[in-house]
């Protein structure tokens, strides 16, 4: 037991020279000493938990010198419950997803397996290091592994995105580097717990030069963590890469959060003086707001699973910065649960997505086809056989929903238990806090909104049903490849219906859910009166969505913008000299302009820009008779006005909105 703090890095090591001294070509040997390796690690990593854990419960620490030379100068590796936490999470995450590697993707490329190996190697230094210089020294490790990885199955898109991510770590190492030298060269030291004892005694001029080395020190971790704007990298490069690799990148992502929480507590908590107390936790926190929304901003906007994916990594990042800036106890306990549940599911989510789409090519952007009501009559004369569902597709089906929930983090996942640990806290915090709690929910329920989004488009099925029944009124089955067979039919018909008398079901669960947690009771009476509700409200909320909104010109639409403000201001200065030069000759009179749109969305850019304009106010719009109904300040030429609507702004609008 004296030597277990060194086997998470020396497992690896070792595996990954016999590997190398195997060769490419004993893909058997190769796979089972990787497959030793990952076993062993989880072994080793829950020994180690158990023993830094400790019998009360109030945790110790293990210290490995190697050489058993002096702290200041030996490499020491320390264990902790925080870093075996991290050793653990890797290695279960390793097992989890070397067997799916060993399905076809090791053999896309070569030395897959050393990669992988010296990839776990450098993580877990990275994990267990407590000096600042072999935190550098694994730092590289894993990140020339993981330009292997990267760069792993070739191809274009693959080779450019990872150029590009190796470009930025390089730049991440280098400010690493700087960093990591200006501290050496105030303190003499870059042993963690020495730091900790020297940096509350150093002057202000030590300290300035201090501030600056840690300032870059946490860029380049902050590069990792893709904190914005630093992190415009990490959906290119992770969507690019294969599934296996992505996931492998989510706990590396994950140790830039790990560094930082570990100095922030370490070297600058509420012991390290005034002047280095809480240093940059401001800049933490609102760069992982920002984050947290770009995250979100760019989950709602994007189309391939595995660029959702991604995009969910920054809003884990935003939402870990965020946490460990606050610097809260039970912030910070809820944040590592988080960081764990969240690690978990995405690293799932990037495997499920090359399940899902198993072709190397991106994923083409996918829409549902719209609702049209004249092919109802194609449905009159439905096959009612029951459809039959592929066992996988049933268990893809399960995994895909069990992800949305677990990265949403709604019940009765633990993604739900994380995430009430992490907010609960927050709400009685300032302003910082107050805002990272509403972005973290409306985080979650845009997580919602995109999957839901992601599974409607990859459950609908290619094949037209109106090309069959059109070309096979007979209900035979079409011979041509994607075509949808008469059996199926009726699964679109029965999901036509549930669409109609449920539009909504996930928000009708939600309600459900609140209903019954307000009362707490599960009466039976609670419970239906429930059901009722929840369905009511979620066929109201139907009735009230407004149609799709479609824009034909959005060049036509900016230089309409632009006509606009300038009439306004026009209209201001003609309105102001009437009423400043009190004209006693004009009229206000009322003026009907038959209109030819019938867009809803038209019609309300067309009654803001009336209403916005001086000396004009939108009174009325009868929509069977197509009449709008305008008050005009002055009122000269009526006829002049008509034309004036029609031509600069309803001619426009039709071009852009019908």
């Amino acid at each position: 037991m004296a030597h277990l703090a060194i086997m998470p890095v020396l497992v690896p090591l070792v595996v990954a020279a016999l590997q190398l001294l195997v060769g490419a070509q004993r893909r058997r040997t190769l796979a089972l000493l990787s497959l030793l390796s990952c076993l062993a690690l989880v072994v080793v990593a829950t020994l180690l938990m158990v023993s830094v854990s400790g019998p009360s419960g109030e945790g110790s620490t293990a210290v490995y010198r190697i050489g058993n030379w002096p702290a200041s100068f030996a490499i020491v590796l320390v264990a902790d419950r925080l870093s075996v936490l991290m050793l653990l999470l890797t290695a279960v995450l390793a097992l989890a997803v070397l067997p799916y590697a060993l399905g076809r993707w090791q053999y896309m490329g070569v030395y897959f397996q050393p990669q992988f190996q010296f990839l776990l190697l450098g993580l877990n230094g990275a994990f267990l290091t407590g000096d600042l210089f072999n935190l550098f020294v694994f730092f590289e490790v894993l990140l020339a592994a993981s330009y292997g990885l990267a760069l792993h199955g070739s191809g274009p898109r693959r080779v450019s995105a990872s150029l590009h991510y190796i470009v930025i770590n390089l730049t991440a190492s280098m400010l690493f580097l700087i960093g990591v030298s200006l501290i050496f060269g105030v303190t003499g030291t870059l042993n963690m717990a020495v730091l900790a004892r020297l940096i509350p005694t150093l002057g202000d001029g030590s300290s300035a030069l201090l501030h600056a080395g840690a300032a870059l020190l946490g860029m380049a971790f902050l590069i990792k963590t893709a904190m914005w704007p630093l992190g415009f990298w990490l959906p290119r490069t992770y969507t690019a890469a294969t599934p296996p690799v992505a996931a492998m990148f989510a706990i590396m992502t994950k140790l830039g959060i790990y560094v930082l929480l570990r100095l922030s507590l370490l070297l600058f908590g509420a012991e390290a003086g005034t002047t280095s107390a809480h240093f940059g936790s401001d800049w933490l926190l609102w760069g992982g707001i920002a984050t947290l929304v770009v995250g979100t901003v760019g989950m709602l906007g994007a189309r391939e699973l595995s660029k959702l994916a991604g995009y969910n990594v920054l809003i884990s990042s935003g939402t870990l910065l965020g946490a460990i800036a606050l610097q809260q106890p039970l912030v910070t306990a809820g944040a590592l649960a988080y960081l764990v549940i969240s690690t978990l599911g995405i690293a799932a989510f990037f495997l499920l997505a090359g399940l899902i789409v198993p072709n190397e090519e991106p994923e083409g952007i996918e829409q549902l086809e719209p609702y049209d009501p004249t092919g109802d009559a194609l449905f009159t004369a439905e096959d009612e056989r029951r459809v039959e569902i592929p066992a996988p597709v049933v268990i893809l089906s399960a995994c895909f929903l069990a992800c949305a929930l677990l990265l949403a983090g709604l019940p009765p996942l633990s993604g739900f238990v994380a995430k009430f640990a992490l907010l609960a806290p927050m709400l009685g915090g300032g302003v910082g806090a107050i805002t990272l709690f509403a972005l973290v929910i409306a985080a979650g329920l845009a997580t919602i909104i995109s999957m839901c989004r992601a599974g409607l488009v990859r459950g609908a099925d290619r094949a037209r049903c109106r090309a069959l029944a059109l070309s096979h009124g007979n209900g035979a089955a079409d011979p041509r490849p994607g075509a949808l067979h008469p059996r199926r039919i009726a699964g679109t018909a029965g999901a036509r219906a549930m669409k109609r008398w449920l539009p909504h079901p996930l928000m009708a669960g939600f309600l459900l859910l609140v209903w019954l947690l307000l009362g707490q009771s599960l009466a039976p009476g609670r419970i239906l009166s429930g059901v009722v509700l929840a369905v009511l409200l979620a066929w109201l909320f139907d009735r009230l969505q407004p149609p799709p909104l479609r824009m034909r010109h959005v060049g036509l639409l900016a230089m309409l913008l632009v006509r606009v403000t300038g009439d306004i201001i026009r209209s201001n200065f003609a309105v102001a000299r009437i009423i400043t030069m009190r004209r006693k000759q004009f009229t206000s009179g009322f003026v009907a302009i038959p209109l030819a749109i019938t867009n809803p969305y038209a019609l309300a850019m067309l009654g803001g820009i009336i209403t916005a304009t001086p000396g004009t106010i939108w009174v009325s719009h009868d929509s069977a008779r197509r009449l709008l109904i305008i008050h005009v300040l002055d009122l000269i030429d009526e006829t002049a006005w008509i034309a004036k609507i029609k031509q600069r702004y309803e001619r426009p609008l039709l071009e852009i909105f019908q």
